[in-house]
């Protein structure tokens, strides 16, 4: 009787199984998988900040992606229309679409729209060129997803201490980020442009000189001009293929601020002469190099230059002076 009870009360081989494959499966649920994701049922992260462009990088991706697949699965989340939301692989997923691959790896998390905003901007920290542009709106993102946020759950300890000590979000974004305060203040100015005139901005970093540049101080400046001031400046821009100057945006901001920048203040201040635009005469080193040895500094060149057109127009005075 007493054999039956104990035999009666051991676990049985299967209920072994079912116990371990049990926990087995509760392990391997919480591993991260790889799953292949129609790419028509993935969308892209609304406003995205940053750009997906086909240049050469690109076509480098897409040759790549085509002869050894997608090595690097995408993030997404699931929507509750039962699509997906891109996270991170927005470049990945263009360049399948280019060479005709209709499915992407993608690893499926679980986060909130807050997490999913900070998961996204990370991503995206590693990219070799960020354009202004990208910079302004990432930045803009991230500081209203931490404002919003409150109490940030993904906050380390040390973090929790900062917030509660009243040290803003600007702060401990420049502390993740390595921009001062202030850089983070001019970029998130950036998005008060409008769309034609930020694109400016992208452009002196990127060195386009088949487009108009403007660099970032006179830009931020001109961020405090309304839309139809920045509209009228725009047409002035392109009808003189000139972009103003920082002091020249310094002067339409305080002139706005008086409320008198209308469309003849704009074309004023646009049409004065600006030092940098000023027609420069240069001589090239080649011509220059049988007068002067190879390490002569350019200044001792400079000045070597003006006593001898000084000692020029003596010379000539004195024979003026002869003639008469």
């Amino acid at each position: 009787m007493q054999k039956e009870l104990e035999e009666n009360l051991k676990p049985s081989d299967s209920l072994l199984d079912d116990l371990f494959s049990t926990q087995e499966k509760r392990d391997d649920d919480k591993r991260e998988k790889v799953i292949q994701i129609p790419i028509i049922k993935i969308d892209d992260f609304p406003n995205h900040p940053f750009l997906v462009r086909n240049d050469e990088a690109m076509q480098d991706m897409a040759e790549s992606i085509k002869t050894l697949g997608v090595q690097t699965p995408a993030i997404v989340r699931q929507k509750e229309d039962g699509r997906y939301e891109l996270i991170s692989g927005h470049r990945r997923k263009r360049a399948s679409e280019t060479v005709g691959f209709t499915e992407l790896p993608c690893i499926v998390r679980n986060l909130s729209d807050i997490d999913a905003v900070f998961s996204m901007i990370d991503s995206n920290k590693q990219r070799e060129i960020i354009l202004p542009s990208e910079k302004a709106k990432s930045y803009k993102m991230r500081l209203d997803a931490m404002n919003q946020q409150g109490k940030r759950t993904d906050l380390t300890s040390v973090e929790n201490q900062q917030r509660s000590k009243g040290i803003t979000s600007r702060q401990l974004l420049s502390e993740k980020t390595g921009d001062s305060q202030d850089k983070i203040r001019n970029f998130v100015r950036l998005n008060e442009l409008i769309p034609q005139i930020l694109s400016m901005v992208d452009n002196s970093v990127i060195q386009d000189k088949s487009n108009l540049q403007i660099a970032m101080r006179p830009a931020v400046e001109l961020s405090y001009l309304t839309k139809e001031q920045q509209t009228v400046l725009l047409e002035e821009m392109v009808a003189n293929d000139s972009t103003p100057s920082h002091n020249q945006a310094i002067r339409m901001r305080k002139v706005a601020e008086e409320g008198k920048l209308g469309e003849n203040e704009i074309r004023s201040i646009m049409l004065e002469a600006k030092p940098n635009q000023m027609e420069q005469f240069k001589i090239s080193m080649e011509k220059l190099g049988k007068f002067f040895a190879p390490d002569t500094p350019p200044k001792k060149i400079e000045e070597t230059i003006m006593r001898a057109l000084e000692t020029l127009r003596k010379r000539e005075r004195n024979r003026s002076g002869e003639a008469r």
